[in-house]
């Protein structure tokens, strides 16, 4: 029961990782559903998070749609949802209701600032954990520019994927101790243990430098980790490259200097060949900055097959990015196709519930459940 993306994120990781996965969306549909190019009512956005997933279109306004949302409950291992606080309790889902039907229940309540707390009630995106946990740089100058978000929606699937990570724990201790759990998924606090910045200043290292730094090179910029004294030690030692700053100048004036000096080793190489061998040879990590369209053509992206194509369900076929799990039994593994909304009503409540076609079709009838024209087809 998850919308948008941090929730669809952790029931896409299950599905991968082989887990029967039921999206239940409500009449009016996932709102990623109008977002990027759609074929046949499935946009590039929906199709990307919801992947092997089945889906069932329910109303839960309905006292039917709530009955038939616990039924499913009971049969059930896990029960996803990131909704905001009270919201499930409001439809009589909440974690005591679900947990008197299923006491093996594991449910995950992904939310922003946690399920109780002064701030649970905050409506919370990626952008606002982001600015919460200091990732958006501030700049108060009255000519400085706003600073920006970051350019993907880490707290949604930091906090989808720590949420599987603990589904899986509480699975395993239900096997012990034969109960389920409820899961409190911050997405604030899957921030916090994220960053490393933050954790910089448990200590009060604010002002330690970023693992990596651009340089402009004969080939474009590249980025290389480490600091300026070790990039000046492996250049100096393996390329030769002398400083020639007189002993009394200011440290400021030697770190330009070298920062000159490094800068036009790397300009003066022919071509890109040049500076990888270049940078190898004195041992430094490196990564080509690329554009978002470039990444595609990482010749690892390429060999891993990470863009897959999948069916676009329209008679055409849409690229879509695989989850990064490779399983050697399973190196080729279908990963399925989006589903339309209220595409399985039928399929899943018959097999989980032994409903025959005419109870769905009664239930469809007093729009309990709906489904697009496409499902239908």
């Amino acid at each position: 029961m998850s919308r948008v993306f941090a929730g669809p994120v952790a029931g896409r990781i299950l599905a991968d990782l082989g887990a029967e996965v039921v999206k239940v969306e409500p009449p009016e549909g996932d709102v990623t559903r109008l977002w990027g190019r759609t074929a046949a009512g499935l946009s590039t956005y929906f199709t990307q998070q919801n992947l092997g997933k089945e889906d069932i279109c329910v109303d839960l306004n309905k006292p039917e749609g709530r009955d038939l949302i616990i039924e499913l409950v009971k049969q059930a291992d896990v029960l996803v949802e990131n909704f905001r606080p009270g919201v499930m309790a409001r439809f009589g889902l909440d974690w005591d209701q679900v947990k008197s039907v299923n006491d093996k229940l594991i449910m995950l309540s992904i939310s922003g600032f946690g399920q109780t707390g002064p701030e649970a009630q905050r409506a919370a995106y990626a952008s606002v954990i982001h600015a919460e946990v200091g990732l958006i740089e501030q700049r108060v100058g009255p000519d400085e520019e706003m600073g920006l978000d970051l350019t993907f929606s880490a707290a949604d699937v930091l906090s989808g994927m720590h949420g599987v990570i603990a589904v899986m724990g509480a699975l395993r201790l239900r096997e012990t101790t034969g109960v389920g759990e409820h899961i409190d998924m911050a997405m604030v606090d899957a921030m916090a243990f994220s960053t490393d910045n933050i954790q910089n200043s448990l200590d009060n290292r604010f002002a330690e430098k970023k693992s990596g730094e651009v340089w402009q090179t004969a080939a474009g910029p590249f980025c290389i980790p480490g600091g300026l004294r070790w990039i000046w030690h492996q250049m100096s030692k393996v390329h030769g490259l002398e400083d020639p700053t007189p002993k009394e100048a200011s440290v400021e004036e030697k770190i330009a200097n070298r920062r000159l000096l490094i800068t036009e080793h790397f300009c003066s190489l022919s071509d890109r060949a040049a500076v990888i061998e270049c940078l190898d040879a004195a041992n430094l990590a490196w990564g080509e900055l690329r554009e978002l369209q470039g990444v595609l053509e990482s010749p690892t992206i390429e060999h891993r097959k990470t863009v897959a194509q999948v069916d676009n369900r329209d008679g055409g076929t849409r690229p879509v990015i695989r989850s990064p799990y490779r399983v050697a039994s399973r190196p080729d593994e279908d990963i399925g196709v989006a589903p339309f909304r209220g595409e399985h009503n039928e399929s899943v409540l018959g097999r989980w519930l032994d409903y025959d076609p005419a109870a769905v079709a009664d239930l469809r009838a007093k729009d309990v459940l709906l489904a697009d024209e496409w499902a239908d087809s």
